[in-house]
């Protein structure tokens, strides 16, 4: 046995010695606290012999714990998420009443329910030793994956994987280009810097179009094409529904279109793998996929993902302690901002502790282990999408310190995947890159004391409300959250069919975008419509401070931008004179161009003030990190793509539009003897995956 594997198996021995010491000591104290549990016989014991009882116990739990867990799992897939938790703590129990059977003597007992109680207790005690002594031991994750990678070879019928390289395509959901290069510069994301310091991987921005979110971007890239995509959320007169990215049917409508539109199935439509997205991208094998989400009945699996995770308790416990870590980490940095009078400051309180950590921690352990697993199968495409980052940024903003930890627990999570491709059956390329950035700045109710629907109304001649009603912030994890419950996913306020007087308008606000409509109307109105019906209404708009620019349709020049002091420039004339839009840069011109030719395109598109100077927006919504318009960081992603691909534009050009992105990507997937994307678009609906399991998932990130 040579040196490196004999320190290995050494530090594995040592590992797992202490665990059962810990969970000796463990057993030890609960014997003590608890009347229905004892490890001595009726007569009494010595000390040595109770000692000697609960070290034979808690080997026994361990041993029990190892064997006959892997062989549940299949079987806790089938049971409901409502009482896959009671389920699992029952069963351990149950074994830990196993384990004391096996004690000889009988001097091991305790009664159901205080079994269960032990049993969980131990597990969390073993997981945090375990836990606490591997986590910065490579070895250990090198040496588990390893084993993992051999047992999936040998069962597999060809003995070996694919020769030619699969890709992992990694989203860091919200993180913008420069926030990545400045957190490689100090050191924040160590694996990411190697990545760049090694010269295997090519650093590329690119250009969101104006709807920079999530919803948008990410159809782009995975499905071809975001046509008519022209916010988060938008009001579509044809059907009066109002269409949000985050709801299971707006997404599953939102593919279908797409898939309509380009005439093949995404860009994952053999042997590929969609984790935690909005979309599918025509994978065969999908979880925590919201577009699959919309469907009923026992076909949809999108949520196994959860059942598998969770169904082994060493990971139930770890995530759990991890979740209330960082439930508490979140109430100390907003108690720590509120103390110290932070600004720009939005309200944190109510849910949003354990939306975020659901974003943080539970999210992200479960697509990891995902992905993982998907390595471990030899896949031959993978997409991810990791929301922690873009959560925190929305609340702490994109450059806080808060935002910058998220950052250092998503490197270590890409470190885990890493180590994992190494023992894949066949190669992996990593492509790491992210669907928008986020653009800080107050919001625009902070900073003028009303809203954009208050605004509106004003200038609308109606009564505007003492205080008018949020829009929800965090949107994706908010999205996530209750689909994992297997809640309906509806923002508060917004219905399929707004109740509001058809007379009076619907704001919608994405990020710094808003989108003013008028349902009674049946086409977009027209300027001069608009302004017989409410002549103070545009004025008041183009030429409040926190307005950047309008967009809306003139009868007599077409598409105008319109801005203070009465500008008014067609799109045609945008390049010559950018008026309004010169501070949005070169290409703001062509986006708007882009929205404007939309079937559901508002019928007045509103961007906020933007300050080029210091980058920042002023959002609609309660975010002081925000994104989907136009202005700064939010507009500038990034591709972090292995040179072995061809580069993704040619030298000089940028590369602009979510829809690029997806033809770059198809061709290095073409490169590497990967998919053939394009497909009949009538194919069945892609098949929800329940193959990995919790046996096969490596420890995560035990930071917490």
């Amino acid at each position: 046995m040579g040196e490196g594997r004999w320190r290995r198996f050494a530090g594995t021995w040592w590992r797992s010695i202490a665990v059962w010491a810990v969970s000796t000591v463990t057993m030890l104290v609960l014997a003590g606290i608890l009347p229905d549990f004892q490890l001595q016989s009726d007569n009494g014991d010595s000390a040595t012999r109770i000692a000697v009882t609960a070290a034979l116990g808690a080997g026994a739990f361990g041993i029990l714990s190892a064997l006959v867990w892997p062989l549940l799992v299949r079987a806790l897939l089938l049971v409901p998420a409502l009482v896959l938790g009671l389920v699992v703590f029952f069963l351990n129990g149950g074994l830990l009443l196993f384990a004391l059977a096996l004690v000889p003597d009988g001097r091991g007992e305790a009664n159901p329910e205080t079994a269960v109680v032990v049993a969980a207790v131990m597990s969390a005690v073993a997981s945090a030793t375990g836990g606490a002594l591997a986590v910065r031991d490579d070895d250990a994750y090198r040496r588990r994956l390893y084993r993992l990678a051999d047992r999936r070879r040998r069962r597999g019928s060809a003995g070996a994987g694919p020769s030619t390289p699969g890709t992992v395509f990694l989203q860091l959901d919200g993180v913008g280009h420069d926030v990545l290069r400045d957190a490689v510069d100090q050191g924040v994301m160590p694996t990411v810097g190697a990545f760049l310091g090694a010269g295997t991987h090519r650093l590329t921005p690119w250009r969101t179009d104006w709807s920079s979110q999530t919803g948008a971007s990410q159809l782009g890239i995975l499905h071809g094409s975001n046509y008519d995509v022209p916010a988060f959320r938008w009001y579509e007169k044809d059907t009066r529904e109002i269409q949000v990215s985050n709801r299971p049917t707006s997404a599953a409508e939102l593919q279908r279109r797409a898939i309509e539109h380009t005439g093949d199935g995404g860009l994952l439509t053999l042997d590929g793998a969609s984790r935690g997205n909005l979309f599918s991208g025509g994978a065969e094998q999908v979880a925590l996929v919201l577009s699959v989400a919309a469907r009923r009945g026992r076909e949809n699996r999108s949520r196994a993902g959860y059942f598998a995770y969770f169904s082994d308790p060493a990971n139930a416990v770890r995530t759990a302690l991890s979740f209330v870590a960082e439930v508490g980490r979140e109430v100390g940095q907003s108690t720590r901002a509120r103390l110290t009078r932070q600004r720009p400051r939005v309200g944190r309180g109510g849910l949003y502790p354990f939306i975020r950590a659901f974003a943080t921690v539970v999210e992200r352990d479960v697509v990891v282990a995902a992905v993982v697993g998907d390595l471990l199968a030899g896949r031959s495409a993978v997409y991810a999408d990791l929301v922690a980052y873009d959560e925190v940024a929305h609340h702490s903003g994109p450059v806080s310190r808060d935002a910058e930890k998220v950052l250092a627990r998503l490197d270590r999570s890409l470190a885990l995947i890493a180590k994992a491709a190494e023992h894949a059956p066949r190669p992996y390329r990593i492509v790491v890159l992210s669907d928008h950035g986020q653009s800080p700045g107050e919001t625009f109710r902070a900073r003028y004391g009303l809203g954009l629907q208050d605004l509106v109304r004003a200038g609308c001649g109606l009564p505007v409300p003492r205080r008018a009603r949020r829009t929800h912030s965090g949107a994706e994890a908010r999205a996530a959250v209750r689909t994992a419950l297997r809640r309906p996913v509806e923002e508060g306020g917004e219905k399929h069919r707004p109740a509001s007087r058809r007379s009076e308008p619907i704001v919608l606000a994405s990020g710094n975008l808003g989108l003013v409509s008028f349902p009674d109307v049946p086409h977009r109105m027209s300027k001069e419509e608009i302004d017989a019906r409410h002549p103070a209404l545009l004025p008041t708009l183009a030429n409040h401070p926190g307005i950047g620019f309008l967009l809306v349709r003139s009868e007599e020049h077409g598409a105008v931008v319109l801005g203070a002091r009465g500008a008014e420039i067609p799109l045609a004339d945008l390049d010559e004179r950018p008026g309004p839009l010169a501070d949005f840069g070169a290409h703001a011109a062509d986006a708007v161009r882009r929205t404007d030719s939309f079937p559901h395109t508002a019928d007045i598109m509103v961007n906020s003030w933007y300050d080029p100077a210091e980058g920042e927006v002023l959002a609609f919504e309660e975010q002081i990190g925000s994104h989907g318009g136009l202005g700064g960081a939010q507009g500038h992603p990034f591709l972090l793509a292995p040179k072995v691909f061809s580069p993704p534009v040619a030298k000089g050009a940028e590369l602009v539009g979510a829809q690029q992105v997806h033809h770059v990507l198809r061709r290095w997937l073409r490169e590497g003897s990967g998919p053939q994307v394009p497909v009949d678009k009538s194919r069945h609906e892609p098949a929800p995956d329940a193959s990995f399991t919790a046996a096969t998932v490596p420890p995560q990130d035990k930071s917490a």
